[in-house]
């Protein structure tokens, strides 16, 4: 009779397996959470295991479980999971490949849902798989302020690159003949550049002293050949539907009233930000998020009027809900400018007013636009900034340290990737600046490449949607704009 804990071979059956691996399904079959997700993978790998046969048997089995969760985690604990379903499934040979690739799709298809692209509902005729097919004879003229930003002209040529190649869109790029040199030859951009300027992509712009980040707003009048200033005037000129500048945003304003003129009826223009809500095919505009620090209910009105029109013509909002940035749901709360602001907002017939907007609800995804004075929205702006990276942080310190932690987090790295994505000002591009007559986006201080590329798409879509024509219309109306004294 064999002894104990030994089959009819005489081997101990528990031998047949490593000690890591016993101690990693151990693990498994503690944490609820992983099990569900890898018996997901288990499922599939059950299958294979039933096609090879006795032969395969429990080797399969184990096979399958580890070998879905490499495909799953693809990171750090792929080369170590890896490692040990190729000892443990040496026997299976082929069939414990098979199991992996189903056992890898199915996994996948659990933890990796759509990648959340802010303005993928922005692209005009995209595909599926949010790849537009481009005709050259629709593409747009967008002018760039290529000095514009904290490491201009460099990486926002670049972002122009990537732009022309993925966006239907021409690029004037206005910069510094000096400067762009010098950026072309550190990055190694020489042939590309010269290649998308044969195909007649983009298009080089000498201009004279640029606008420093830290110079006075008024500066733009003393320096006419600025970048931003020329890139101003293309639009005026009809030699482009919109600019984009990542550089001093009070001159990026200036140069826009300068040069293009505000709409007439609007008193002030203001900046408005694309902000992420908890579900992820909808977002929130809200204005103003800097360029007006002191404001009046007369503006406020406006800026609903503004964001009105655009949230109607370029995210697709049949009736947009506008509300108001307070410290609470009621019409007796708030300072002096909500309180007279919020009958102006009740009485207008030309939008849905939903009321008074708490600071929790912005992102709530109950309003399609939210006005506030440029102090209260840039602190927003900001604040939101900040949240993505701090969440990482945040979740990183709090993860088990140790084999166990590092699992933990493999499984969950995707979804914090995608996370981070929606709250990523990046992924936003920039922010539209409303009333005046053109289109206007203004980027980032540090934008970079993905920064640029997401503000041109933003750029396109406000200038191919009709937006100026129906801004225009504000002005037919004799009670456009309702006097605030």
């Amino acid at each position: 009779m064999p002894p104990k804990d030994t089959d009819i071979t005489g081997r101990n059956p528990k031998r047949r397996r490593p000690q890591a691996i016993r101690r990693l399904v151990i693990w498994y079959r503690r944490n609820a959470a992983v099990t569900s997700l890898v018996g997901t993978a288990s499922a599939a790998g059950s299958v294979a295991g039933s096609m090879a046969g006795s032969v395969a048997g429990s080797v399969v089995s184990t096979a399958g479980n580890v070998a879905g969760a490499a495909g799953n985690v693809a990171g750090n604990v792929a080369g170590v999971a890896g490692s040990m379903a190729g000892n443990v499934a040496g026997v299976a040979g082929s069939v414990a490949g098979a199991a992996s690739s189903v056992a890898g799709s199915m996994a996948n298809s659990v933890l990796q849902p759509l990648v959340f692209d802010p303005l993928r509902r922005l692209q005009q005729g995209s595909n599926p798989d949010g790849v537009l097919t481009i005709v050259d004879a629709d593409r747009l003229w967008v002018a760039v302020d290529g000095m514009g930003g904290d490491h201009a002209p460099g990486p926002i040529l670049e972002g122009c690159l990537r732009a022309v190649a993925l966006l239907p869109v021409r690029v004037r790029f206005v910069a510094e003949t000096a400067a762009v040199d010098q950026a072309v030859a550190a990055l190694g951009l020489d042939e590309e550049l010269a290649a998308a300027i044969r195909a007649g992509l983009i298009e080089v712009v000498a201009s004279g002293p640029s606008v420093g980040m830290d110079e006075e707003a008024t500066v733009v009048r003393r320096k006419r050949d600025a970048s931003i200033n020329l890139a101003m005037d293309l639009v005026k000129a009809g030699e482009a539907t919109a600019a984009y500048s990542a550089g001093n945003s009070g001159a990026v304003m200036a140069s826009a009233i300068f040069r293009l003129g505000r709409l007439k009826g609007i008193d002030r223009p203001a900046i408005g930000a694309l902000f992420p809500t908890k579900d992820p095919n909808q977002q929130v505009l809200v204005l103003d998020v800097g360029a007006n620090m002191d404001a009046k209910p007369a503006y406020l009105h406006q800026f609903a009027l503004l964001g009105n029109i655009y949230s109607r013509d370029v995210l697709q909002v049949r009736r947009p809900r506008i509300g108001l940035l307070n410290i609470g749901e009621e019409e007796c709360k708030g300072n002096e400018l909500c309180l007279k602001t919020y009958p102006l907002l009740a009485a207008d017939d030309r939008f849905v007013f939903a009321g008074n907007c708490e600071g929790r609800d912005v992102l709530s995804g109950d309003f399609d636009v939210v006005v506030c004075d440029g102090f209260t929205g840039n602190v927003l702006l900001k604040f939101l900034e900040s949240v993505g990276s701090v969440l990482l942080d945040v979740l990183r310190a709090e993860l088990p340290r140790g084999r166990r932690g590092k699992v933990g987090s493999a499984f969950l790295r995707s979804n914090l990737v995608r996370i981070k994505k929606r709250l990523d000002h990046a992924e936003h591009g920039g922010a539209l600046l409303l009333g005046v007559n053109g289109v206007c986006v203004i980027g980032h201080g540090s934008s970079k490449a993905l920064s640029v590329v997401s503000a041109l798409r933003l750029a396109h879509s406000a200038a191919s949607h009709g937006v100026m024509d129906d801004l225009h219309k504000l002005s037919d109306s004799t009670d456009a704009v309702v006097a605030c004294d």
